[in-house]
Order: structure tokens, then C-alpha cells, then sequence
């Protein structure tokens, strides 16, 4: 079923970077994989999709909102998210808005297709498809911790993906949580 199936590895390797007990956001969260898999981690998850079935398929998951987040308003103006997920997912509008999200000391955790992936399936369109660097770029003002741009299979796809931290302004290091072998 639809929904059911693992959070993505992106997402699972990089859950550890997530403040204990932080707050995440889900974008766009579908039938909410990842919001129970951070759920089940104990954190207090949003998730925002345009579908009514999908907010209620998690509804009692935690916070989640049914919002057409390309033709309306942000739905989370002024708030922050100790991290922000989002994965097969992009509307290239809301990248700097997604970004904003993630509060100081949070993570945002992104991975979608990219130029590459009409050569062997959907999504084919260039508005769906990240370019080379675009994930970069759209991140310039966080701290990357890991970036990836290439192809992944099975199933077969190309895929550009990102694990960014905001810095506290006062912090001259990341936290721990970001050093290298970290483990979560």
C-alpha cells in the first residue's frame, strides 16, 4: 500500500542529525512515511500535502495540514523546524521559503530527481527535475553536510540530494551531532 513502504535511506542515514526531541517538518509528506519514522524517533512532526487523502492517512501521526502549497500562502510563515524533510518533491518557488524554515542549529534533509531521470522514467519534465548544483545553490546560506548528484537504482532514477545545517550565529563550530562519524 501506498504510504507503508521504508522512509528513504537519505532520510534514515541522516536522522541523527535532528536536535533530540526537535520539531520536523514535512513537505509535501504524502501518506507519512516520514513523519512516523521521525514520529517514532519522538519528535514532534508537521506534515503539510494539498491531498485530503494523504493528511488522512496521518492524521493522529502528529500536526498535519492540507494546503495547496504552490498556489497558496506558506502555511508555517514565521514558524522554524529543527528540521525540514523533503524527498520526490520540488517546486523550485518554494525553495528559498523551505530553506527559511529551518530553524538555527536545525537540518533540512532533501533529496528529489534530477536532470537524468527522463532518460529512464517519471518524473521527465525539466520543471520537476533538479539541474546540476541546484540543490547547492538553494542552500548556499546553510552549512552542507553532505550533498549527492547522480544516479541511484533500483528502482531506476536520478536523484540530487542534500543534508544542510543552519548555524547558530554565535557558534564558530556545529554542534557534535554534525561531526564526521557521528552516529545516531
Amino acid at each position: 500500500m501506498h504510504g507503508t513502504e521504508a522512509p528513504s535511506a537519505w532520510v534514515q542515514r541522516w536522522s541523527h542529525l535532528v536536535p533530540a526531541d526537535g520539531t520536523v517538518l514535512d513537505v509535501a509528506c504524502g501518506h507519512g512515511r516520514h513523519l512516523r519514522w521521525f514520529a517514532s524517533r519522538g519528535h514532534a512532526v508537521t506534515g503539510v500535502d494539498r491531498s485530503p487523502e494523504a493528511i488522512a492517512a496521518v492524521a493522529g501521526v502528529g500536526r498535519a495540514m492540507q494546503a495547496d502549497i504552490e498556489n497558496g500562502p506558506w502555511p508555517f510563515a514565521g514558524e522554524r523546524f529543527d528540521a525540514v524533510v523533503v524527498t520526490n518533491y520540488l517546486w523550485r518557488a518554494l525553495l528559498p521559503v523551505i530553506v527559511d524554515s529551518v530553524a538555527e542549529g536545525g537540518v533540512l534533509i532533501y533529496e528529489t530527481f534530477a536532470a537524468g531521470n527522463e532518460t529512464v522514467g517519471k518524473p521527465s519534465r525539466p520543471d520537476f527535475l533538479l539541474q546540476p548544483g541546484e540543490l547547492l545553490q538553494a542552500c548556499a546560506g546553510l552549512h552542507t553536510v553532505a550533498y549527492e548528484n547522480g544516479f541511484l537504482a533500483p528502482p531506476e532514477r536520478f536523484v540530487q540530494r542534500i543534508v544542510a545545517v543552519r548555524k547558530r550565529p554565535a557558534a564558530d563550530a556545529l554542534p557534535a551531532r554534525f561531526a564526521l562519524g557521528a552516529a545516531g
